[in-house]
């Protein structure tokens, strides 16, 4: 699955789900790097 984060005030990467972690913010992989950031929750208009 696809996913958002953010870190840091204004950098959005996105990327594969990985894991949810136990405070809140999810891990996500862009090619062999693991990201770790608040997740972005979509919009629904």
């Amino acid at each position: 699955m696809l996913r958002t984060v953010t870190i840091g005030s204004c950098v959005s990467i996105q990327g594969i789900f990985v894991k949810a972690l136990e405070n809140g913010l999810i891990r996500i992989k862009v090619d062999e790097n693991i990201f770790e950031g608040r997740p972005v929750t979509p919009r629904m208009s």
